[in-house]
């Protein structure tokens, strides 16, 4: 009695004995108890591939015959049967024509949207993008080519300002110069249509800040956390008493990059820093100059100066 008190007619169990554990038999398709072997399901799906594939193998043909998961943002293309290229003399016309090709089976729209996801993981794979990103960069330009927002604009262009508004959009900027190094496309034309972009979808971006990218700057040019924590502490209290007004972040932050490492040991110049945050020595220079006349507000009180203040470059 206390056994069938138990047993829940909604849960796949034993009638016999609901606590214990199903074995589940692949091969037969059937669940079983593993008490008394009672059989309490027989259709079991097996979720595998329908083929083994064997490593060794050296044909570059993969016998699974299952393809790749569904992807939400097309239309049912990715779920079609391609046709593989035709080898035999069945598979040419009379004129060498193939007789079967995959063309028609594909809409234009799919197939402009498969290129532009293919250019956006592309430029993500050169930059080392993490795939949230891509996939947010993929939603945007589903809704921008659904939409029809931007008629006119090449699909390569909108991909590249998508790109660069999913990075904005995840906390990990990137520069417009850093997306258009992976581009095609002219860093102007990504800024009208990152603007178009946004008007469009009526979506909005953070503002960028200093500390958004002085951790991969740093990085990039070899500076120990010492020198990235004074830079960080630089341009953040230029901002603050609005010292560089007018100037970008990124220039900001590579002024203070500057301050930190002329005043440490690892010294970085000018052309360095600035081929790394890709903003002119000019640019650099002028953010400086703003800033070295209140360089004893600006540097962290703990700083360990291996150059004194008043031995600092002057521009």
């Amino acid at each position: 009695m206390a056994s069938s008190s138990r047993y829940d007619a909604n849960k796949v169990c034993c009638s016999s004995h609901p606590d214990a554990p199903l074995i589940e038999d692949y091969r037969a398709g059937d669940q079983i108890c593993s008490e008394c072997g009672l059989v309490v399901g027989d259709r079991v799906i097996d979720v595998g591939s329908e083929w083994r594939t064997f490593s060794n193998e050296k044909s570059g043909v993969d016998p699974s015959r299952v393809g790749g998961p569904e992807n939400p943002l097309l239309n049912g293309s990715d779920l079609t049967t391609m046709i593989g290229p035709g080898r035999g003399d069945a598979s040419f016309d009379s004129f060498g024509v193939a007789r079967y090709q995959n063309r028609k089976t594909m809409s234009s729209s799919d197939r402009a949207l498969i290129n532009a996801f293919r250019e956006i993981n592309g430029m993500a794979d050169r930059i080392n993008l993490p795939r949230t990103i891509v996939d947010r960069a993929n939603n945007l330009f589903k809704q921008v080519h659904d939409g029809r927002n931007l008629k006119g604009r090449s699909n390569d262009a909108i991909a590249s300002a998508c790109l660069y508004i999913a990075c904005r959009q995840e906390g990990v900027p990137r520069t417009f110069k850093e997306i258009c190094a992976v581009s095609k496309i002219s860093k102007r034309e990504i800024g009208r249509c990152f603007k178009l972009i946004l008007k469009a979808l009526e979506t909005s971006v953070d503002l960028i800040t200093t500390g958004d990218f002085m951790s991969r700057f740093c990085s990039n040019l070899g500076l120990p956390n010492m020198v990235q924590r004074a830079a960080t502490h630089i341009a953040r209290k230029a901002v603050e008493l609005d010292i560089v007004p007018g100037r970008s972040p990124i220039s900001v932050a590579a002024a203070a990059i500057y301050m930190a490492s002329q005043a440490s040991e690892d010294k970085r110049s000018q052309k360095e820093i600035g081929d790394i945050a890709g903003v002119a020595d000019v640019t650099i220079r002028q953010s400086y100059k703003l800033m070295y006349p209140h360089a004893v507000s600006l540097f962290p009180e703990d700083f360990k100066f291996a150059t004194p203040i008043d031995q600092l470059p002057q521009m």
